[in-house]
């Protein structure tokens, strides 16, 4: 279920409220009249299938009550109530299937923040990602595929495709274009230093070295692995099993592709910068193309949802048209 937080003018909460109790997915619905005092409203709690979140948002959005008041959503892990129960038969399809694009978008906006955090994130990763090259340890090399934060600005671009939004694929694109040339710069910078101090010796080839030869050499499987760790990576983020995600964290080569490409520079091992340049290309356009194409997957089993909905006589309650939304012309937007 999702825990609704609705804080509504009085002349748009009765219509609001009327959408609620009307819709058979939404239970637990409570009106405390006149309680917000910035901005002035009622407050209206209420809990909706997790499967109907968004089209019922929707309409709470086709309603006005973003521009003047707020709509807060929280997750409710567990439920005892047979009002719920109900609402969550009601609603149509599997609950961990279940999309919740408000919630989707505020992670995503969250995750391509260029902030010093997500830099040190980037920098810190290929360090340890270089770490595991000199040494050839695969520990090292997950460890840094962990830490790095790359993949929230790649899925924030793949939403900004799907959903049009210009201004997040921008913010994505600049986490990218100035996090993955920081860290190589830093571990290229480190690599000199560990080189001139002799902590690495004065000869580093990747071919004397297994996980890096492997990193600097793409091929199909590359791209395979790629596609399939952007797919369910954007399956993770979307829906409610999250903690699949650490498992895309581990099968992608970003960060150890970009450490490998200071390493190599610093040692003007030119054969394997071109082939670290390279998987690091793959794998950024592989999870994007796939990440994109399972999003948009998703928002087109929405749009069928939302165009059911849109008959739905709790509309009509709340004053809404049925059969159309005033977002467009064009049923279903």
């Amino acid at each position: 279920m999702i825990h609704l937080r609705i804080v509504a003018p009085r002349e748009l909460s009765e219509q609001a409220l009327g959408l609620l109790c009307e819709s058979d997915s939404v239970c637990n619905v409570i009106w405390l009249e006149g309680a917000a005092r910035e901005p002035e409203g009622d407050v209206i709690l209420a809990d909706v299938a997790r499967e109907d979140a968004s089209v019922v948002l929707s309409d709470l959005k086709e309603l006005g009550i973003p521009e003047h008041g707020s709509i807060a959503l929280e997750e409710v892990d567990t439920q005892i109530s047979a009002h719920a129960e109900r609402a969550i038969e009601k609603a149509r399809g599997a609950v961990s299937d279940a999309v919740v694009w408000e919630e989707v978008e505020s992670r995503t906006s969250e995750q391509v923040e260029l902030s010093g955090v997500y830099l040190m994130f980037m920098v810190l990763a290929g360090l340890i990602a270089a770490v595991g090259i000199y040494l050839d340890s695969p520990i090292l090399i997950v460890g840094a595929m962990v830490v790095g934060p790359e993949f929230g600005p790649i899925a924030g671009f793949c939403v900004a495709l799907v959903q049009r939004e210009r201004k997040l694929a921008w913010r994505s694109f600049v986490a990218l274009a100035v996090g993955f040339p920081l860290a190589i710069t830093v571990v290229y910078l480190a690599t000199l230093v560990f080189k001139a101090t002799g902590i690495t010796p004065d000869d580093f080839s990747a071919a004397d070295h297994g996980l890096s030869d492997i990193i600097s050499s793409p091929d199909f499987f590359s791209f395979f692995v790629a596609c399939c760790a952007g797919a369910a990576g954007m399956l993770s983020l979307s829906t409610a099993k999250s903690g699949a995600l650490i498992g895309v964290l581990i099968s992608v080569t970003t960060i150890p592709a970009a450490a490998n490409i200071g390493v190599a520079a610093a040692y003007a091992d030119w054969d394997a910068w071109g082939g670290s340049i390279a998987q690091l290309a793959i794998n950024g356009v592989a999870i994007t193309l796939s990440g994109t194409a399972t999003l948009y997957v998703q928002r087109l089993l929405y749009r069928r949802r939302r165009v059911r909905h849109l008959s739905d006589p709790s509309r009509a309650v709340a004053g809404l048209e049925i059969g159309r939304s005033r977002y467009s012309k064009r049923v279903g937007a």
